[in-house]
């Protein structure tokens, strides 16, 4: 019958922070990635011939530094519109009303649904109803959905909407709502947006989260792009995924128990980075190596970080210096538990063991563990307190690991 395309989340120009930090980071291809990731979005969309593009929320990243940001849109929205393809869009909480400063007048095609209420919109020469609400304020907390338009009798029901539903790990609660509110609308399928996981709930009614666009760092790992919804005669809507990311971050995990010694090690981080690249499909790839396992190499590994680490990213050159970038490496190894320091013993290394292991059951559980770093953070620059989470409790557990390995190594020489 027809198609339609769903994104979310673009994140336009989003701002890198600490990406200076980091030994030998791609800054130009990561910034403007989002750019370019939109780009694509409008070629999707112009080969597969949609009806009509929905944006559901966080085009934007917040206020623009300058007008750049907004030229940008209105290009690719005139691109659609050359084409006959219209584009209906709500902001969520990065781009609500009250936050874009900034105004450009926007192509005919582009409808932005108000913030007072939901509205609908009636689409000429398909048989679709378009339900949507715009963010008037960022921190917008009501249930939206309960009170969006009856669904229109005989046609396609489309709701857009930008909400954390029941809520997500890592996502703020915005405009919370329940599956049952969504389904009870009596709508077709629901576009939603702000979670940057992709997500389809199916049934009657079909309820997607596309995902963000593209990746912005380590925590937003593997495939990004769009949805491009199919909906049949019958009015079923069968959303097909589409990669849209120029560049992909990607976390490696390398077990190293059993490795036998340094070569066996490197071979093991090899055989994985290589994976990484050839499953990127030729798009560039920041990629996190985590070693683990329980291996004789764990206390090796500590007290030479830095040459490991060295040896890491020299492979990592090796075998893609022009398509993957090490962001990290990570140790996660312990030691054999038949050298582990036995909590019998009356050893340093028995004692620095038990203290962090009472440090890292506290964090675990999300206490706090009675370590105050606020001085120590007044006193550092801010490239270098901001890297203190001291909220995290993965933070947390990362440093007193690491902490542990290299303690241990030391004491025993």
């Amino acid at each position: 019958m027809f198609k339609f395309l769903h994104a979310a989340d673009i994140h336009l120009d989003s701002p890198l922070r600490g990406l200076d930090r980091y030994e030998g980071a791609p800054a130009d291809q990561i910034r403007g990635a989002t750019r370019r990731a939109f780009e694509n979005l409008v070629e999707v969309a112009l080969r597969e011939e949609v009806a009509l593009v929905v944006l559901a929320g966080d085009l934007y990243d917040g206020d623009w530094r300058d007008f750049n940001t907004g030229l940008f849109f209105v290009k690719q929205m005139a691109r659609l519109k050359e084409a006959g393809i219209p584009a209906y869009a709500v902001s969520g909480n990065h781009d609500a009303t009250s936050r874009i400063t900034r105004r450009l007048p926007l192509p005919e095609n582009v409808h932005v649904f108000p913030t007072g209420e939901a509205t609908t919109v009636r689409l000429e020469g398909v048989d679709v109803a378009i339900h949507g609400q715009s963010f008037a304020e960022q921190c917008t907390t009501e249930d939206l959905a309960k009170n969006y338009p009856a669904a229109v009798s005989g046609v396609f029901n489309l709701g857009v909407l930008h909400t954390s539903m029941t809520g997500r790990d890592g996502h703020g609660s915005y405009a919370p709502c329940s599956e049952a509110c969504l389904r009870d609308r009596g709508y077709d399928y629901w576009a939603l947006g702000h979670i940057h996981q992709r997500e389809v709930l199916s049934g009657a009614t079909t309820i997607a989260y596309p995902g963000n666009i593209q990746g912005r760092h380590i925590r937003e790992t593997g495939p990004k792009g769009c949805l491009v919804v199919h909906v049949d005669d019958n009015l079923a809507a069968d959303p097909v995924f589409e990669p849209l990311d120029v560049l992909r971050w990607e976390v490696a995990r390398v077990e190293l128990e059993g490795a036998e010694g340094h070569s066996d090690a490197l071979g093991r981080v090899g055989d994985a980075l290589s994976q990484v690249v050839e499953q990127a499909e030729g798009r560039f790839v920041a990629v996190r190596v985590v070693l683990e396992g329980a291996t004789s190499l764990s206390e090796a590994i500590a007290a030479a970080g830095r040459q490991w680490v060295a040896d890491i990213r020299a492979l990592a050159l090796d075998i893609g210096a022009e398509r993957l970038w090490l962001e990290k490496v990570v140790n996660e190894t312990t030691p054999p538990v038949d050298s582990r320091p036995s909590a019998e013993e009356d050893t340093p290394r028995a004692e620095v063991a038990s203290l962090v292991g009472d440090l890292l059951a506290s964090a675990t559980a999300g206490a706090d563990i009675g370590v105050d770093l606020s001085d120590l953070q007044q006193k550092l620059p801010s490239e270098l307190s901001d890297a203190l989470r001291t909220a995290d409790s993965d933070w947390w557990r990362d440093v007193l690991g690491e902490a542990r390995s290299r303690l241990l190594a030391e004491l025993k020489g």
